[in-house]
């Protein structure tokens, strides 16, 4: 029996390789998704055909709890709220690492040193991923604000809780028996090092967030794998860690900074002001004017953010670029990897929407034919297109790399108001002299735009 179940991890693993492999790519990411639901699966029923389990009722039951809620949470949640719901999934993942570790503990105190770190470890990455995903979500979620948390000496204290934390990690790996009392003040400090952790990331920086607690909690559950001795727990974590470090790795890079300054930074702290010395006019339009703009156009470039997410505005975005492709022009859809609350946001946005994958553009790939375009259309995007990024020393937003989208033969940017981006920044774009800005909700707007093209054609 031990061999069947040992080949069907496996079997499991190869499985969860192939379906990350997939989700790599927006035209694969839902097969990926069946795989390696398909390796859990396989994963979970010989796990449970190996021990000896007392009682399958309350297996039975969180099964039946766990999948209604699963189901409803998935279908009922806003493309506005999927971020925070990953944030919450990283959050569970953790718990549920921290919690096996405990358990094991509980049931045996009598422990050697190897099992001890291996606890004490599960512990301490369960209980920061758990916590610190609860204040990203309740960032996210705005239920608290979205600006970075910062107060005199705070790396001091986040010091002195880390190394409380280890040093009472020590005393309970040196006599688990007696070390009841340790074990305890490690989860506590575990649970508000992930809180001390996370309050001093800005919303802006969140994508990142999101994506380094995934990784943590991937590291959580290869550290439980330890616990108990589960090798497909031990894969499955490992790939989710690495895989997640990977996707932090890529997200710092889009935004040109260290992950040591997206966590210690503060950025977006201090909200910078319009520099209307500089400035220049801003030219607003009106949908009719827009839609003679867009009607003339060849080819058409639309740059999607998280305005377009609260506006719930990507299917008519989508029915606006039919109709403009049946007009005759070229449209494709510019992606920058940091727009959104969270890695591929407006990928899944776009998709949600069946935008056709090829239409499709990474940053990288739309930057350099930029200036052919003929029109330009942001919708909701501010910072990921903020030429300042590019133009001003003293910005913050300096370095990052972003669509170039000034450069375009015109920009119709649509926002409500002036106000800056997540990042607290003034957007010199709204006053070029090829950008007209079109005020008001994306949803509505866009729904004036698509009624009045219709009339034109």
């Amino acid at each position: 029996m031990a061999l069947v179940v040992n080949l069907a991890y496996i079997a499991a693993s190869v499985l969860f390789i192939i379906g990350l492999k997939k989700l790599s790519s927006p035209r694969t990411a839902r097969m990926g998704n069946v795989i390696s639901a398909f390796g859990m699966l396989i994963a979970v029923v010989f796990t449970l055909l190996q021990r000896e389990i007392v009682d399958f009722k309350w297996i039975g039951v969180g099964l039946f709890v766990g999948g209604i809620i699963g189901f409803f949470a998935a279908r009922l949640v806003a493309m506005t709220a999927m971020p925070q719901m990953v944030g919450l999934f990283n959050g569970f993942g953790g718990l549920t690492s921290l919690l096996v570790g405990w358990v094991v503990y509980h049931m045996n105190p009598q422990i050697g040193v190897y099992q001890a770190v291996t606890i004490f470890l599960s512990v301490l990455i369960g209980g920061v991923t758990f916590s610190g995903s609860f204040i990203a979500y309740a960032k996210l979620a705005e239920i608290m604000g979205g600006k970075p948390i910062l107060y005199r000496g705070q790396q001091f204290v986040n010091i002195l809780v880390l190394v409380g934390t280890i040093a009472a990690g020590v005393l309970f790996g040196l006599d688990p028996a007696a070390g009841y009392l340790h074990f305890l003040i490690v989860v506590g400090l575990s649970l508000l090092y992930g809180v001390l952790f996370v309050i001093p990331i800005g919303g802006a920086d969140m994508p990142v967030a999101i994506s380094l607690l995934n990784a943590f909690s991937g590291m959580a559950a290869c550290a439980a794998g330890f616990v108990i001795m589960n090798n497909v727990l031990i894969v499955a974590g490992a790939l989710v860690g690495a895989s997640g470090i990977i996707l932090t790795n890529i997200m710092c890079k889009a935004m040109n900074r260290s992950l040591s300054n997206v966590l210690f930074s503060g950025f977006g702290a201090v909200v910078q002001g319009p520099s209307t010395e500089k400035a220049g006019e801003v030219m607003p339009i009106g949908v009719e004017d827009a839609s003679l703009i867009l009607e003339a156009a060849k080819s058409v470039a639309v740059v999607p953010g998280y305005g377009l997410a609260v506006a719930q505005a990507q299917h008519v975005v989508r029915e606006l670029g039919q109709l403009l492709e049946t007009h005759g022009a070229e449209v494709c859809y510019a992606i920058h990897p940091v727009a959104g609350r969270m890695p591929g946001h407006m990928n899944v946005l776009l998709a949600e929407a069946k935008v056709p994958y090829e239409q499709l553009v990474e940053m990288e790939a739309i930057n350099p034919m930029i200036a052919t375009i003929d029109v330009v259309l942001v919708i909701g995007a501010n910072d990921v297109v903020n030429p300042a990024a590019r133009e001003e020393e003293g910005s913050p937003l300096y370095g990052m790399p972003i669509i170039n989208a000034d450069e375009a033969k015109t920009v119709i940017v649509l926002k409500r108001s002036l106000n800056p981006g997540f990042a607290g920044v003034d957007n010199p774009l709204f006053y070029k002299k090829n950008t007209r800005m079109l005020f008001g909700d994306a949803k509505t707007t866009v729904l004036a735009l698509v009624a009045e093209f219709k009339r034109f054609v």
